[in-house]
């Protein structure tokens, strides 16, 4: 047996001390005044939305814009007052182009760079963590925030839509009707597309914060990186790249609301966040295992 060897712990130890790590980044993640307050502008957001839907409609009159069959957003907006789940559906297609990405860009953006700037990142490496596992370790973090905030922009959206308005069968953008359990379902698939929708810019986040000690300069390099292909992608001029944007296809989670459900856009939105993850999270490891941390 080798020396590298004899030193290395078995794999149950290093399990658990990946486990542990993991365990370790969530709760500092979530317990942070930051995270706390990004989650409830989040989740204040539905609130938001279902007040001003029912101010409006509270004469008897109904919301205008109800948009066509491929306006996916107006459309949920229009059907509020007849079913509060839509307030879920809405509420995500209000919040995913900038309000979810930015607080992913934030937790992503200071994973790496924070520790630097806090002086932390020096005595991670000096446990048996090792770069690659620290990293993929970060990731795991910001993307079970994906998933959080997701999920927390919905809950608050379907309580939200339960005291203001209505429950029951709802009927889809192909003009069919489901029922209620059905259309919970689908608010839930919507949720976990959302949440995957959000893996490119962690990705592309965590590369960032790799290339400073800085959270902050991480943090805003991230949201601007975010606001500049928002725009990049409204310019009709650069429609031959805008579909490899990671935010080109981001709405295309209204096609689990057809009957039957439209799977080409959710999959292509699905294979641009898997290439962003891969170049980006290859990226980061690249740069976090030739860093100097003691700089």
């Amino acid at each position: 047996m080798s020396r590298a060897e004899a030193a290395a712990p078995p794999a149950p130890v290093r399990a658990l001390w990946t486990l542990g790590l993991l365990r370790s980044e969530l709760a500092i993640t979530f317990r942070r005044w930051r995270t706390l307050a990004l989650l409830a502008v989040l989740t204040g957001v539905p609130v938001l939305i279902g007040i001003a839907v029912k101010i409006e409609t509270s004469d008897g009159g109904g919301m205008g814009g109800g948009g066509g069959e491929g306006a996916g957003g107006p459309a949920f907006i229009a059907q509020i007052t007849n079913n509060g789940l839509f307030l879920v559906f809405t509420s995500l297609a209000a919040t995913l182009p900038f309000f979810l990405p930015m607080s992913v860009g934030v937790v992503a953006g200071d994973a790496i760079a924070g520790e630097a700037n806090a002086g932390t990142l020096r005595y991670l490496l000096v446990a048996p963590a090792g770069r690659t596992r620290l990293l993929l370790t970060k990731y795991a973090t910001t993307m079970a925030f994906c998933l959080v905030a997701t999920l927390a922009v919905a809950v608050s959206a379907l309580i939200t839509g339960a005291i203001l308005f209505p429950l029951g069968d709802l009927v889809t953008i192909s003009g069919t009707r489901i029922g209620f359990g059905d259309g919970l379902w689908r608010a839930f698939l919507i949720a976990l597309v959302v949440a995957a929708s959000l893996l490119g810019i962690a990705a592309l986040g965590l590369f960032v914060s790799t290339l400073t000690g800085s959270g902050i300069a991480a943090m805003a390099t991230t949201v601007g990186l975010l606001i500049t292909v928002q725009i990049l992608d409204q310019i009709p001029q650069l429609h031959a790249i805008q579909p490899y944007f990671f935010s080109h296809q981001w709405l295309s989670f209204a096609d689990l609301m057809r009957e039957p459900v439209y799977w080409t856009d959710l999959v292509k939105n699905l294979e641009i966040q898997a290439l962003y993850a891969a170049v980006f999270g290859s990226a980061a490891w690249a740069r976090f295992t030739a860093k100097d941390v003691t700089a």
